[in-house]
């Protein structure tokens, strides 16, 4: 079963073959923990998103479908909705906009990575690092915070005390130039 993919596996969880969940936990955990701990820098709470979004792929009736995209892709989306909701909801307790720390590109833990996707890992991140220059600090912020922190377009434009169609439009904007140099990075 262990040489299965992660399509044929989660078929096999649909069935409710926990075997198949267990490998998929074993291939995956690791960069789940990751992108939480990316937006929430708590390790209990990332441990917890990890057993939510496994939990959610056990349950859920809608699964996954190749011809939409990889797995890899539909889990950190389930991955980033299960953050992006734990975020609101603490925010809601809390009650403000946390601030963006720069360093925080650095502190992506790498638990249980292959040495492959530590390296895909490194690549990446100096790849936005790298692009990340030709944003300006704002534009940096405003992305840290939709993107990783999970605020709305409608939270944003209250913080900032600027219209909402400001807000999107920035935001537009900045994702245009990043991809414009995260494509020309990958290139080069």
């Amino acid at each position: 079963m262990i040489n299965l993919s992660d399509y044929e596996l989660m078929l096999l969880v649909k069935q409710k073959r926990q075997e198949a969940l267990s490998i998929l936990y074993d291939r995956h955990a690791g960069l789940v923990y990751s992108f939480a701990f990316k937006s929430l820098k708590d390790e209990q709470a990332s441990r917890d998103i990890v057993q939510l979004v496994f939990v959610r792929l056990w349950t859920t009736e809608s699964g996954y479908d190749p011809d939409k995209g990889g797995f890899v892709s539909w889990l950190v989306t389930i991955t980033r909705n299960i953050t992006t909701d734990w975020l609101r909801k603490q925010r809601r307790l809390n009650d403000g906009v946390a601030p963006y720390v720069p360093e925080q590109l650095e502190r992506i833990p790498d638990a249980g990575a292959s040495p492959e996707a530590t390296v895909e890992r490194e690549s990446l991140k100096v790849q936005i690092r790298s692009a990340y220059r030709y944003l300006s600090k704002p534009q940096i912020e405003l992305l840290e915070h939709f993107y990783w922190q999970g605020y709305t377009l409608k939270e944003l434009s209250s913080y900032y005390k600027e219209p909402l169609g400001t807000v999107k439009n920035r935001l537009h904007q900045t994702l245009k130039i990043l991809r414009r140099h995260l494509i020309s990075e990958g290139e080069g």
